[in-house]
């Protein structure tokens, strides 16, 4: 493959300012593929705009929104980062919604959690169960009983670990924040689809 492509992919930061928005996100560029390149930064800031969307910003005029990232992986043709949204309409706090996306930034594809793990591995019992020893061993309150995780939970690629995470108040306290769980890519390998963005982790 070109090893041009094999190094980490160069990251711009956007800005934007509005009345009660301020807005930072990144922007892939220098890929020699700029199909490719448009396509991720389009799916970028199409998630951008949900996160806004949803939090009520053009709705509720006392909506302020503050909005960051963070860049998990970027190696080994993985981009995979998080969009951080925080909003506060009043109340005694504000509300805070992450929307992680991973790409193979030699196709441009954007990965759900599904397509990591081969057919049939019936990958969402075993990460459920692993996640399940982490909240008992890590005493965290729940809402009620862990009912494992949907199809395509939320997710990241850190280093070398798959790390699974729930919104506020998915399935525990405000107080809680953001629960999430690192799982290590040695502890699922054997379920890891070939090609896909975890294995590439290996190594």
């Amino acid at each position: 493959m070109d090893d041009y492509i094999k190094l980490p992919v160069n990251i711009s930061t956007v800005r934007v300012r509005k009345p009660r928005l301020e807005l930072y996100y990144p922007k892939v560029r220098g890929l020699r593929d700029k199909g490719i390149q448009d396509r991720i930064n389009s799916r970028i800031r199409e998630a951008v705009d949900e996160l806004i969307e949803a939090q009520g910003y053009y709705e509720n005029p006392l909506t302020e929104i503050t909005a960051y990232y963070e860049i998990k992986t970027n190696e080994r043709n993985v981009l995979s980062l998080s969009l951080i949204n925080y909003a506060f309409s009043g109340g005694a706090h504000g509300m805070t919604l992450v929307k992680s996306l991973t790409f193979d930034i030699d196709t441009g594809k954007e990965y759900e959690l599904s397509e990591l793990f081969k057919e049939g591995s019936n990958y969402q019992q075993i990460l459920s169960e692993i996640i399940k020893k982490q909240i008992e061993e890590r005493e965290l309150p729940l809402l009620g009983e862990f009912e494992g995780i949907s199809p395509n939970q939320a997710y990241y690629i850190a280093d070398k670990s798959l790390v699974i995470y729930f919104a506020l108040y998915e399935i525990s306290p405000y107080y809680v924040g953001l629960p999430h769980f690192p799982i290590s890519i040695y502890e699922i390998e054997d379920i890891i689809a070939e090609g896909s963005p975890l294995a590439r982790m290996f190594g």
